[in-house]
């Protein structure tokens, strides 16, 4: 090992980067499909680590940062956006961790809106540097570089050194390096990106989309451990479609398929914005885990929506090109069980003990509402 790979070395050991937490990196990959957040699935810290790390490496700077876009308000409002910065190096810069700034200021703006790479030899005399930043790290600013990150063409942040070490401005031969480095960042965080999706469509269920019964079975104990040890509640709502096997037996399984997919539609309505779990668990049964919700607040959603169902009119629209819309209507309700970990399980060593008391008691309560006449919602009574 040559003197120049043992300072690179002792470079790497010194160097500090700060991470954005994981509520924020979470909603940074939720690119292409609207997948709720089930936890840290994809290593982006390692990713963001590696890409500062190199790029200080290829130019050596004293500081640099990570600025991805906000994918929810870029598809849902028509304003230009946010860029968050999610990974910094440099002294004084862990303050820029999570902060936004709109894309129609500074360079980083400039650089996302456009789309091109941009250098400032001299941010005193760059009319484009926002000098709030400056003002947040207290940090003394001469040059700057910055390249757009992108996929598939559409700009999703990007990555900006600041101040080159040795003294020296940046030229364009280090925006050159930059742009190139740029491309290699699209590789790694598309790979980070493509990681996550296909771990979270094995736990799917490939015709509702919604979480399958393997998934519900392995993230309940995790959510009875948290709440148990938080001294909370948890609630799960299980449904069962009534009349179900007159639609197959009426219109085909093809418009059962998608009864089902309507199903889900409604499901992912009521839920909205909550951090409940919803899962097929199989045939037409469906069910829902609502951590941190009592027996009673539960029902409520509970009631909503076996409303909601029993209210739809499903297959409005043709099942094929060719086809007229079914319109089903007062064929499709639902048969809906409640039951909560405090109010409907007793106390038990075992955890999986504790699982499978509170699924029969949600179970039980379902069967119960079927036998008073179906289209109804029944609490679980006692302890299992």
């Amino acid at each position: 090992m040559n003197e120049k790979d043992r300072q690179r070395g002792r470079d790497r050991r010194l160097m500090h980067i700060h991470l954005a937490d994981d509520a924020i990196l979470s909603r940074m990959v939720q690119r292409k499909r609207r997948l709720r957040p089930v936890g840290s699935e994809v290593d982006l810290r390692g990713v963001l680590t590696e890409i500062l790390t190199r790029a200080s490496e290829l130019i050596p700077s004293e500081s640099g940062s990570i600025l991805f876009d906000d994918p929810h308000i870029k598809l849902t409002e028509k304003r230009g956006g946010t860029l968050y910065f999610i990974a910094c190096f440099g002294q004084d810069s862990q303050p820029l961790i999570g902060t936004p700034i709109s894309v129609d200021a500074g360079i980083a703006g400039h650089a996302y809106r456009t789309g091109k790479p941009y250098i400032s030899e001299d941010v005193a005399k760059d009319k484009l540097f926002y000098t709030e930043i400056r003002e947040k790290t207290q940090c003394e600013i001469r040059s700057l570089i910055c390249a757009p990150i992108a996929i598939h063409e559409s700009v999703i942040g990007v990555i900006e050194l600041i101040n080159k070490r040795g003294g020296a401005h940046f030229t364009e031969n280090d925006l050159a390096l930059l742009e190139i480095f740029a491309g290699y960042t699209s590789t790694l965080v598309q790979n980070a990106l493509d990681a996550r999706r296909f771990e979270e469509l094995s736990k799917r269920d490939n015709l509702t989309g919604l979480y399958n019964d393997r998934y519900f079975l392995e993230r309940l104990p995790w959510e009875v451990r948290r709440v148990t040890a938080q001294g909370g509640d948890l609630s799960i709502i299980f449904l069962d479609l009534d009349r179900f096997k007159e639609v197959n037996d009426t219109y085909g399984h093809l418009a059962g398929s998608q009864v089902l997919r309507e199903i889900a539609v409604l499901v992912n309505e009521v839920f909205e914005g909550m951090s409940a779990i919803t899962a097929r668990y199989g045939g037409d049964e469906f069910i829902i885990i609502l951590p941190d919700t009592t027996l009673k607040v539960a029902s409520r959603y509970a009631e909503r929506l076996r409303a909601l169902i029993a209210g739809t009119i499903f297959i409005r629209e043709g099942l094929h090109a060719d086809s007229q819309p079914l319109n089903i209507s007062g064929l499709i309700t639902a048969s809906v069980g409640v039951a909560s970990l405090t109010q409907n399980v007793a106390q038990k060593e075992d955890e999986m003990d504790v699982v499978g008391g509170l699924i029969k008691a949600a179970d039980s309560a379902m069967y119960r509402a079927k036998d008073l006449g179906k289209n109804r919602v029944a609490l679980a009574e006692g302890k299992i």
